[in-house]
C-alpha cells in the first residue's frame, strides 16, 4: 500500500500538475489577501485575522481538489492499468486508500505554505502576536477536513468514468451541493428547526463551526462519516468496473 501511496504522490509532481494545483493556490490566495481590495484583503479590513484566507479557500478547493483527483482512476481506465493493477497482490480497499492519501497529502502541501501568511499577520498584530490563535487553528483543522472530503468526493467522481473532464465536472457539482447547497434548501423550509437541521446536512455549518476555534466532536465525526460514504461508493464502483 505505501509503495502505491509513494508512485501515486510522486506521479502529481511528475507532471506539471501537482506543481500548478499548489501554484495556483498559493497565487491566488496571496493575490487576493494582499493585493487585490476588497473583502478578502487584510490591510484593507485593518484586523490581524485571516478570515480571507478561509472565507476563500473552500470555494478555490472547489475547483483545485477535483482537478488533482479526476485523473486518479479515469486516467487509470483509459489506458487500461487499472486492469494491470488489479492483478498485484493489493486489495481494492488497498488500491482506493492509497490514491486518497496520495491526494490528501497533495492538499495538505498546498496548506503548509500558508503559514508563511499566518506569520505576517501575527506580525502586524498591535501588539505583534495580538490575533485569534483559537480561530486560526480551527479554521486550519476545518478547511483541512473539508479538503478531505472534496478529496474523497473527487475520487469517487473519478472511478465513475474513463473522461478526467468529466470527472473533474462531476467532482466539482458534488463539492459544490455538499458545501452549500444544503444551506439553499434549508431556506426553502418552512420552520427554524427543520431548517438548521438541512443546514446541518451540509459541509458548510461543520466548517463554520470549527472556525469559531472550537472542535466539536460531532464536527469531526461528521466529517469522517462522509469521507468513509464516499470511499466506500469508490470502492464499490472500483470492484463493479475491474
Amino acid at each position: 500500500m505505501f509503495s502505491l501511496f509513494k508512485k501515486e504522490f510522486c506521479n502529481f509532481f511528475a507532471s506539471p500538475m501537482g506543481y500548478i494545483v499548489i501554484g495556483v493556490f498559493l497565487c491566488l490566495t496571496g493575490l487576493f489577501l494582499w493585493v487585490f481590495p476588497g473583502e478578502y484583503n487584510i490591510l484593507d479590513n485593518g484586523y490581524a485575522n485571516m478570515d480571507g484566507l478561509f472565507n476563500f479557500a473552500p470555494w478555490l478547493y472547489l475547483f483545485l481538489v477535483p482537478a488533482v483527483t479526476m485523473r486518479l482512476f479515469a486516467e487509470e481506465r483509459r489506458t487500461g492499468t487499472i486492469e494491470l493493477l488489479k492483478t498485484r497482490p493489493i486489495s481494492s480497499t488497498s488500491i482506493v486508500l492509497s490514491k486518497y492519501l496520495a491526494g490528501v497529502a497533495l492538499v495538505l502541501f498546498s496548506l503548509l505554505p500558508t503559514l508563511l501568511f499566518f506569520f505576517s499577520v501575527w506580525m502586524l498584530g498591535d501588539p505583534i502576536g495580538n490575533i485569534d490563535m483559537g480561530g486560526t487553528w480551527g479554521s486550519y483543522i476545518g478547511l483541512f477536513f473539508l479538503a478531505t472530503v472534496y478529496t474523497a468526493i473527487g475520487l469517487f467522481a473519478s472511478s465513475l468514468t474513463d473522461n478526467q473532464i468529466i470527472s473533474f465536472i462531476v467532482a466539482a457539482v458534488l463539492c459544490f451541493f455538499s458545501y452549500i447547497g444544503f444551506d439553499i434548501i434549508s431556506g426553502m423550509a418552512s420552520n427554524g428547526s427543520t431548517e438548521s437541521f438541512i443546514a446541518s446536512l451540509g459541509i458548510s455549518a461543520h466548517y463554520d463551526s470549527m472556525s469559531r476555534g472550537v472542535i466539536d466532536s460531532r464536527d469531526v465525526i461528521y466529517y469522517i462519516i462522509l469521507i468513509v460514504i464516499f470511499l466506500f461508493f469508490t470502492k464499490q464502483m472500483v470492484d463493479k468496473k475491474s
